[in-house]
C-alpha cells in the first residue's frame, strides 16, 4: 500500500519542493543580510558626513562668537566663555547619554534589524 509509484512520486515531488523552498529561504536571508547591511551603511555613511560638515560649522560659529564677545570682555575672555559654553555641552552630553545617544540608536538599529 505504501510502495506504489505513485506515493514514490508524491514523496519525490515533496522533497523537491521542500529542497526549493529551503533554496528560495537561504536567498531571502542573504538579501535581508544584504539589505540590512547596505543601510547600515548608508545611515553611517550619511550620519559621517554630517557631523563633519557640523563640526566645520560650528568651528566657524564658534569663532564668529568669540570674536563678536572681543569687544566686551577681550580676546582671552571671548575664547574662555567659547570654550566654557561647549564644556557645558559636554557635561550634558555625558550626563543624558542614555536618553540622547544610546536610546535612540539601540531604538533604530533593533527597527533596522528587526524589520520583515
Amino acid at each position: 500500500m505504501f510502495s506504489n509509484d505513485k506515493n514514490i512520486e508524491t514523496i519525490g515531488q515533496l522533497v523537491e519542493t521542500v529542497k526549493h523552498y529551503i533554496g528560495l529561504q537561504s536567498e531571502y536571508v542573504r538579501l535581508d543580510i544584504v539589505e540590512k547591511t547596505v543601510r547600515i551603511l548608508t545611515t553611517i555613511a550619511i550620519t559621517s558626513i554630517l557631523c563633519l560638515l557640523l563640526s566645520l560649522m560650528l568651528i566657524y560659529l564658534s569663532f564668529a562668537a568669540a570674536y563678536a564677545l572681543e569687544p566686551m570682555v577681550g580676546s582671552v575672555g571671548a575664547f574662555a566663555i567659547i570654550a566654557g559654553i561647549y564644556f557645558i555641552i559636554l557635561i550634558l552630553f555625558i550626563v543624558f547619554r542614555k536618553q540622547w545617544i544610546e536610546k535612540p540608536l539601540v531604538q533604530f538599529l533593533a527597527s533596522l534589524l528587526l524589520s520583515k
